[in-house]
């Protein structure tokens, strides 16, 4: 620990900016940490990124891409990609989630959220940038699959029974084949009101920050879209769900239509499947059993993405092997 502060300082000195006064900002899910720096009125950010377990490469990359599209990223101000820290351009505390806890208007805030995610989405250079595919396997073998490596054993007691996984696996490849048609963009893939930010002094898409986009990939644009409005953090108000799909369809008419619903439905299924499991690895091998809050939020919205007619059989999987009972044991557990 104090070798990695004695390297902070080093970089932070690097930059010119050794004296500036620090003030450690709440982490995420993630190992990295982050430190805003000032100096005077002058701000920034430092972000604190161990490797291996993080790599700041992918958040430059994409924060540049974004920037260049004419959004709003934080720019890089400062970097060593080696010993991974950053230093950013502070964009502020206004986070939708703090507007929000102090009254500010639902509707308007996601407003501002679409029409980035319409205005990053319609852009013609959007997937021009080296980013992995969101693929079926990044989206199952790598995503879905950590219901069945982390969730079930948790709410079982006991490892996953042999063929389990193969056949989970096979019914999401199955599933996400004709769910990843729609033309493919750039997905940012955390795409949510922890993540987004209010910046008065910018206009149109502009005014809407974006932060935690180091793992974008080229991928279906339904799902940023269901990562905003089935957000397992929060329940979105259901007017406002209805009207920013609206919204969302107006500026993109071409995905207008049942097949970008079903796109919708599974890949909301997929993420929320991924988050299950995730929530338990989080308190289990990372000691954060604070999102363990979140468990029946993301059963409910796992369970209104199952009722499509594409998710039947991973339905009557669900069913099978994790029936109701199953569905509050993880929860029970962390009391």
């Amino acid at each position: 620990m104090a070798e990695r502060a004695a390297e902070l300082d080093d970089f932070l000195a690097s930059a010119g900016l050794a004296d500036a006064a620090r003030a450690p900002i709440p982490g995420d899910a993630s190992f990295r940490r982050y430190v805003r720096l000032s100096r005077g009125a002058a701000r920034w950010i430092a972000m604190d990124a161990p490797p291996p377990a993080e790599d700041v490469r992918p958040f430059v990359l994409v924060a540049r891409h974004l920037r260049a599209l004419g959004l709003s990223a934080p720019e890089v101000l400062a970097q060593d990609e080696a010993r991974g820290f950053l230093l950013l351009e502070d964009l502020g505390d206004d986070t939708f989630t703090r507007v929000l806890a102090r009254g500010g208007d639902e509707g308007g805030l996601y407003a501002l959220a679409i029409d980035a995610l319409a205005a990053l989405q319609s852009h013609p250079r959007a997937a021009r940038i080296d980013v992995p595919a969101h693929d079926a396997r990044l989206l199952a073998d790598e995503g879905a699959s950590l219901f069945v490596d982390w969730y079930v054993p948790e709410a079982t007691r006991r490892p996953a029974p042999p063929g389990m996984r193969e056949e989970y696996l096979g019914l999401w490849h199955e599933a996400l084949a004709p769910a990843l048609a729609p033309r493919p963009t750039l997905a940012l893939r955390d795409f949510h009101i922890d993540n987004l930010l209010v910046l008065p002094g910018r206009a149109g898409a502009a005014r809407c920050g974006l932060l935690d986009f180091q793992d974008a990939a080229i991928g279906s644009p339904a799902y940023d879209l269901v990562s905003l409005l089935e957000d397992v953090r929060r329940d979105v108000s259901p007017a406002v769900a209805a009207a920013m799909r609206l919204r969302h369809r107006a500026a993109l008419p071409h995905l207008a239509g049942e097949e970008f619903d079903m796109s919708c439905a599974v890949l909301a299924a997929a993420r929320h499947a991924r988050v299950l499991g995730l929530w338990i690895r989080l308190w289990r091998r990372d000691g954060k059993p604070s999102y363990l809050a979140f468990l029946p939020r993301t059963w409910r919205l796992l369970e209104g993405a199952l009722r499509h007619p594409a998710l039947a059989r991973l339905r009557a999987w669900f069913d099978h092997n994790a029936p109701p009972g199953l569905r509050r044991i993880a929860t029970g557990a962390s009391a």
